[in-house]
């Protein structure tokens, strides 16, 4: 079961890839390309709706977003690139200041804290110089990139610059991934290397634990 959910899921991945490189570059039907791009901001709009107590607030809510999805229909259809662009633009900036904000301040960084639920030892100094750079690698990734798709967007014909951002995204994160895995080979001993999905759940538990720290209400 658990490798057919996986194919399911890099099947739907790869579609998502598709229909959005298809709409950004401005081919096939526009309604559906516009319903393909406003998907994810709606589904997430859902979510956050269905964690607000009172029913009748939920209904109120999706009333108010459907609502306004039909008002700007119209405008949304016309403007498919630039939904892509911002989906874009949003999520890396947002990746970038998540990762970035750690290193600032006193605490400790965003892939260290990670290290640490990973290994029940005390990190070396090492370790904890190697997870703070490496932190700062990928937030100088995720602006990089987000600037890189900006100067497309404005300057480039959509079709160039969905290349960049719906086809080669994935690969340019894969290759950071593999930069990331020679580095840690060639600086860090074995027994101080995780794996790779060791890393992968440590980062779902760090990204869990903060969304119960965003959604649980403070004590009164």
């Amino acid at each position: 079961m658990t490798l057919l959910r996986n194919l399911g899921a890099l099947l739907l991945m790869a579609a998502w890839v598709v229909a959005a490189h298809v709409g950004s570059a401005g081919w096939g039907n526009a309604d559906f390309n516009t319903a393909v791009a406003v998907l994810p901001v709606v589904a997430a709009l859902f979510m956050a709706l269905w964690r607000v107590p009172p029913w009748a607030a939920r209904v109120a809510g999706v009333l108010v977003v459907l609502g306004l999805l039909a008002w700007l229909w119209p405008q949304l259809r016309s403007n498919v690139p630039l939904l892509y662009y911002l989906q874009h633009l949003g999520i890396h900036v947002a990746l970038g200041v998540y990762f970035g904000k750690s290193l600032l301040g006193p605490g400790e960084a965003l892939i260290t804290r990670m290290a640490r639920r990973i290994f029940s030892h005390e990190l070396s100094a090492r370790k904890v110089c190697y997870t703070r750079n490496v932190t700062l690698a990928w937030t100088l990734f995720f602006f990089a990139n987000a600037l890189v798709s900006t100067v497309l967007f404005v300057f480039a014909p959509p079709a160039i610059w969905s290349v960049h951002a719906n086809l080669l995204t994935g690969p340019l994160i894969g290759l950071m991934f593999l930069i990331e895995h020679v580095w840690r080979v060639c600086v860090l001993p074995p027994h101080e290397r995780p794996g790779l999905a060791d890393i992968v759940r440590a980062y779902r538990r760090e990204s869990a634990e903060r969304s119960v720290r965003v959604t649980t209400p403070p004590p009164a």
